[in-house]
């Protein structure tokens, strides 16, 4: 069978805490190699799904370890897609500017670039609402 052959679904569903990034990783990575990605390309995935987590984590949920996120994974053709969900406070994600990193640098910030790194890490990031009480990030990358 080859990659473009091989169709996937999965879904994996966690506590909103931070003791779960590991089992995310995990799973991100375990798919993204099972289909057919190299080692570097699957670890950029799960760096990019790390990120969408974490902002859930921090922002969506405000560290509450009792939301859930949800982890949704498909391959269909040669798209990869994981769906990230949560039930948590909503984002408007066209209101964070794309940063300028020589500011960024010279000030020696911490953090603030996990859109911008998961722009970089991923073919697509589309960030939607599908209901009034849930969010939703879907991050793509094609097998090439």
């Amino acid at each position: 069978m080859t990659k473009t052959e091989k169709n996937i679904r999965k879904r994996l569903t966690v506590k909103s805490s931070t003791k779960n990034l590991a089992k995310i990783r995990t799973f991100v990575k375990k798919l993204s190699t099972e289909v057919g990605f190299d080692d570097e390309t699957a670890n950029k995935i799960v760096l990019a799904t790390d990120e969408a987590c974490t902002n859930i984590i921090k922002h969506a949920y405000k560290y509450s370890q009792t939301g859930i996120i949800n982890v949704n994974i498909s391959l269909l053709s040669d798209k990869f897609r994981i769906a990230i969900t949560d039930e948590g406070s909503h984002f408007n994600s066209n209101a964070v500017p794309e940063p300028d990193l020589k500011k960024y640098y010279e000030e020696k910030r911490v953090g603030g670039l996990g859109m911008f790194l998961m722009k970089k890490l991923m073919d697509e990031v589309i960030y939607s609402q599908p209901t009034s009480k849930k969010n939703k990030v879907t991050l793509i990358k094609y097998l090439k």
